[in-house]
């Protein structure tokens, strides 16, 4: 019999959900294909055409909730009238929200994925396409009010947040304040330096050259935590201060 679109597409999900709840359970290692198919209720070879290995699958999580937020902030009310730092907000918080009845999965996960440096650095991180894309979209939007000035470095502007989301994860990952209130103050602090560096025109084409340079200074910040937000505070004072 053949299936639907629609019966293909939850099928998938059913996949991801049921490996979700085994590797919390059991830990990476410890869950197999088999073990996913049949919890899904497929058949041990019928899995293999959705996905292929492990790994696939944990990626796969990923794009998932990456789509899935995309989905939910589109649905917002009010969206074309939201500031740019505005829409960059909803899309994290969005995503953030949708990890976080997965939280201890999206640990696990998210170790397997920082042990592949290439991966890391490359245009393979799992939802970076959609990130980029719905980054570079935001920021098109705000040149085009006036927002930002003109801005001839969007495509890698773009993808440096695509990154700096799964920077922004760690940090949340790590997170023991109430409510996360630390990591929402470090989103706001820096999508608020991020705008006021993009209104005064101080940020321009070396951002191409030094993006690398800056990626893997802000995942070395995020990940050992220790004095990022003061030093967010510090820098966006000193541009609010030449804005002024």
């Amino acid at each position: 019999m053949r299936i639907t679109k629609s019966q293909t597409e939850k099928n998938r999900r059913q996949v991801i959900q049921t490996a979700v709840d085994l590797m919390t359970s059991q830990g990476f290692e410890g869950t197999t294909m088999k073990q996913i198919a049949r919890a899904a209720e497929l058949g041990d070879a019928t899995i293999y055409k959705y996905f292929p290995s492990k790994e696939k699958l944990v990626l796969a999580y990923f794009e998932q909730a990456v789509a899935d937020a995309l989905v939910q902030i589109g649905k917002t009310k009010g969206l074309a009238a939201f500031s740019l730092q505005e829409r960059m907000q909803l899309l994290i918080d969005a995503l953030l929200e949708q990890f976080l009845a997965d939280r201890e999965f999206v640990a696990l996960a998210h170790k397997l994925v920082a042990g592949a440096p290439l991966l890391l650095m490359g245009e393979d991180l799992p939802g970076k396409t959609l990130l980029k894309q719905a980054f570079a979209d935001m920021l098109e939007q705000a040149e085009e009010k006036g927002e930002i000035a003109a801005c001839g470095f969007k495509p890698s502007l773009a993808a440096l947040l695509a990154d700096s989301v799964y920077a922004i994860t760690a940090y949340w990952l790590r997170d023991d304040s109430d409510e996360f209130a630390n990591t929402t103050q470090m989103i706001d602090l820096s999508l608020d330096l991020l705008v006021l560096a993009l209104h005064s025109g101080i940020v321009n084409k070396a951002l191409d050259l030094g993006g690398f340079l800056l990626r893997s200074q802000l995942t070395r910040l995020l990940r050992d935590g220790n004095g990022l937000l003061d030093l967010l505070k510090l820098a966006r004072s000193g541009l609010a201060r030449g804005a002024a």
